[in-house]
Parts: structure tokens; sequence; C-alpha cells
């Protein structure tokens, strides 16, 4: 009987891991593929972490729903992983899959209560112009940086993309607390990248990263980003950025060594593919304002093939 049981309960896992991977692989553009250069276990863990992520990026993005109900379905979330990691049984594939990767990898749950509440601070913003427009509706609302200095705009970076990073290294593996300062800045610099890339979207949904101290260095404003922006105008400015950006990628190189062997080309794999794609925005003078930039699914494919021979070594 205890066999039965145990034989139904791994279906239903990989049954939910497959799941994750499947929300990983679709969505996860340049994530999935450092997941493949992982051993099978950790790859399954992080799609997991990954499907729990995307879930609750999605609802803090449902323009559908006023900001006050997305902020109960994130608790609501919240609440439900917080169940299955007390061990309390869950129909949801995604919090079943995260629950067993969760105890299979010591991850402390104060971590994702983190990435939540990090994806919470956009609603913060979202919410405050709600409230705005509900007391004077023939108020316009001017756009506005969501973030004074660098230094305020490095704690949402911590919250969204370091956090992350402080989880994956419990699933790739390492002893030297110095890991986790170095995965910290690592993740900064992931989403310094993400902000540079996606101005122009950003701004579109009232979400201006840009730091209110650099816009004015360059005598920038935030309305600018909402017209039709001059991208020779906000060049220096995005330069400053991706500068900022470069000095924590090399903590993402020095990373590398003191994780797990088996997990250092996955890695390694991630850091070459964000760097990459740093230097590709810089290669067009930084207009991320016409099109999208983005690397081709062969260069990263290339990547991965550089991380498979790695993994082999």
């Amino acid at each position: 009987m205890a066999n039965s049981s145990t034989s139904a309960r791994e279906t239903q896992l990989n049954a939910a891991y497959a799941t994750c991977r499947a929300i990983a692989r679709s969505a996860a553009k340049n994530f999935y593929y450092s997941f493949l250069a992982l051993p099978k276990h950790k790859r399954n863990a992080l799609c997991a972490v990954y499907a729990f992520m995307r879930h609750a990026d999605d609802i803090s993005d449902d323009e559908s729903l006023h900001p006050e109900e997305r902020y109960q379905k994130l608790d609501e979330w919240l609440q439900n992983a917080r169940r299955a990691f007390g061990g309390e049984p869950t129909d949801d594939a995604v919090l079943f899959a995260l629950a067993d990767a969760q105890r299979r990898y010591k991850i402390p749950v104060e971590l994702f209560e983190k990435l939540v509440q990090g994806t919470a601070m956009d609603l913060e913003h979202s919410l405050a112009a709600a409230q705005s427009a509900a007391a004077d509706p023939n108020a316009g609302q001017a756009p506005v940086a969501l973030y004074a200095t660098f230094e305020d705009l490095y704690q949402y970076c911590y919250h969204v993309a370091s956090v992350v990073g402080l989880v994956c290294i419990r699933i790739f593996g390492y002893r030297d607390p110095h890991a986790e300062i170095l995965a910290e800045r690592c993740g900064i610099a992931f989403q310094m990248t993400n902000i540079i890339r996606d101005v122009k979207e950003d701004a579109a949904m009232g979400r201006i990263y840009l730091p209110e101290e650099d816009l004015a260095k360059f005598d920038l404003s935030a309305a600018e980003l909402l017209a039709t922006p001059d991208p020779a105008r906000f060049r220096p400015l995005l330069a400053l950025e991706a500068d900022r950006a470069r000095d924590f990628y090399a903590s993402g190189e020095e990373l590398i060594p003191y994780i797990s062997e088996d997990s250092q080309p996955g890695l390694w794999v991630l850091v070459t593919i964000y760097r990459r794609l740093l230097e590709r925005i810089a290669e067009k003078q930084y207009d991320v304002f016409t099109t999208k930039i983005a690397l081709s699914t062969w260069e990263k494919l290339r990547i991965l093939g550089k991380g498979f021979f790695k993994r082999l070594l």
C-alpha cells in the first residue's frame, strides 16, 4: 500500500514538474536556456521557481483588475504557497512542485515572501495612481519616475531579481557565504539589463524605473518617455545605467566557481546570455525605442552549446 501511495505521488510530482517546465519553456526567453545546462532535478526545481514567479508577475500586470484586487490575489497566491510549504495538500501543479523543490533544497520560505513583496512594489504605484484618479477624475496623470535615486532603485532590483539569485544558488549548491553577496549583485545586473531593454514598454504601463536623479542629470523628463523619445537624447543616460550593470556582471563571473560544479555551466550560460544582450543594446547605440532588442534563438543555442561543452569537461 505504501509503495502504491509513493508511486502515485511520484506520478503526480512528475506531472507537476512537467507543467512548470512547459511554463518556463514558453515564457522564460533567456532563463530557460540556462536551465537546460543543469542536471534534471535542478532544472525541474528552477522551472518550479520560475513558474511561481511568473504567476505572481501575471497577477501584478493584469490591468483588467483593480490594483486592490491584484493585491488580494497576490496575497492569496502567497498564502497558498505557505500552506503547501507546510505540507498541506494542494491541487495546484506549480505549488505542488515548488513545495517539493523548497523542501529538497531547503530554500528559506522568507525568500519566496520577498519575491512576492517585490512584485507588489509595482502595484503600490498602480494603486496610488488609481486612488489619485478616483479622487479627481479630471486631473491629468503626469508620468513620474518611480525611484528618486539609484540606491532606491537598487532596493527594487534586490526584491525582484537579487532574491531570485539567492533562491537559485540554494538549488545550484554552495558552501561559502560570500556566494550570497555575489548572487545579490548578479541579480542587479540582470534586472538593470531588463530595465534598459524594456524602457519603452514599461513607460507605456506607467512604470518608469530610470531614477529621477539620473534623468535630471541629463536634462531629461519622465514625460518624454510617453511621447516619441529621441534615442540620441536618452543614449548617455542608458549608457550610464549599462556601465552600472557591467560592474555587477563582474560579480556574476566571480560567482561561478563558488557554486557546485554541475551547476556552473548553467550559470555561465545565463550570465553570458544576459551580458551579451546588454552589449547588443550598446551596439545598437541604446536605441531601445525603435525595436525591441533581443538575441536570436540561434545565438542563445550557440551559447547553450558552449555551456554543454563546459559540463562535459
